[in-house]
């Protein structure tokens, strides 16, 4: 299978991470794909080539993930016209798929983050397209509400999920115990300055690991050092495989503001570590029946209480649900999903295996 896989852009981040597994899995089937990107960072390219794949990028400045621009689906028209199948991620690059794939191409298409998050949305724009997508993979009750707002029949929705890795990792030699771990995008959406705050506001806080990269980093540290916090909270940098990080850490916090689904937490889950998480968008069904704990964004002092209850054993999660509901999100689980939905959308053209 010759597969287009259209990213609007390439970072270092859970939505990439998670097409990027898929991708190396259907290689290892036999399946071939093609990773074309609208704009990419030097750290997104790397993390593309690490898993296989060397993606071709359009490089244009404009931010593609949540525009419709036309020179994105100009420049894909010619690089999809030997696909068997079109997947695009995020509302930029779907909908220039939209606009670019071949007729009778199967289009798939990928919506990672809500669109509540925004003040603005191109539902017209979107809206023109809607019948040319195949199927879509909604990460998110936000997601899903979106789609159908802008005219994509219910019958080709479907529940998007990502692959999670390392859940058997053993904790890594040499971290501090106990401690608190966050593991993410250093970006407003993910709230790790929401962290800080809420670590600046706990009577005795453990260390604190922060794992990851973004804009946010020189305010986070210069939050961080207001606070009075260099001894307690420690930079960690972009981690690959942050499995052993997590693995044997007291909490994981996911501060978030705008989450679909968190990777991490689920990571954290399958480890049998207690996560504290945000009631936004998808999130809650995450951490639902017990299996995290959740508490009210950008609220520092609701995060800072909840941290210290695990910390202090007073609340607990269910973590032996936590650790069975998270299995389910292994890569070769994931694979299989969206490996049989390609495989029903080329069915009516005599696909063969």
């Amino acid at each position: 299978m010759e597969i287009a896989r259209v990213v609007a852009r390439l970072e270092l981040g859970g939505a990439q991470l998670s097409l990027l597994r898929v991708t190396l899995e259907l290689a290892r089937r036999g399946h071939r794909t093609r990773l074309l990107a609208g704009t990419a960072t030097p750290a997104g390219v790397e993390l593309a080539r690490a898993h296989g794949v060397d993606p071709q990028v359009m490089g244009s400045g404009a931010e593609l993930q949540w525009e419709c621009v036309a020179g994105f689906a100009a420049w894909l028209a010619p690089r999809l016209e030997d696909a068997e199948v079109v997947h695009a991620h995020m509302l930029g690059a779907w909908w220039a798929a939209a606009e670019a794939s071949p007729p009778g191409v199967p289009l798939v298409a990928s919506e990672h983050n809500g669109y509540s998050r925004l003040d603005a949305m191109p539902w017209g724009a979107m809206a023109d397209v809607a019948s040319r997508i195949d199927r879509f993979y909604a990460h998110s009750p936000d997601a899903r509400a979106g789609a159908l707002r802008v005219g994509i029949p219910e019958g080709r929705i479907r529940l998007g999920v990502s692959p999670v890795e390392g859940m058997h990792a053993p904790p890594r030699g040499g971290l501090p115990s106990p401690r608190i771990v966050y593991a993410g995008r250093f970006s407003r959406d993910k709230g790790p300055d929401v962290l800080l705050d809420a670590v600046a506001r706990m009577a005795a806080p453990p260390p604190v690991l922060m794992l990851g990269a973004g804009e946010l980093e020189p305010e986070l540290r210069a939050q961080a050092a207001r606070s009075g916090l260099e001894d307690t909270v420690r930079f960690c940098g972009w981690v690959p495989e942050p499995a052993r990080w997590v693995a044997g850490a007291s909490v994981q916090a996911c501060p978030s503001r705008h989450e679909a689904f968190s990777q991490t937490a689920v990571l954290a889950m399958g480890l049998g570590v207690p996560v504290v998480g945000t009631d936004v968008d998808g999130f809650p069904d995450t951490l639902a029946g017990g299996r995290g704990l959740v508490v009210a964004p950008e609220d520092p002092a609701a995060l800072a209480r909840a941290l210290e209850d695990v910390l202090g054993g007073r609340r607990r999660t269910d973590t032996a649900a936590a650790r069975a509901w998270a299995r389910g999100f292994a890569t070769s689980r994931v694979t299989d999903l969206y490996e049989r939905g390609y495989e029903e959308l080329l069915a009516p053209v005599g696909f063969a295996g």
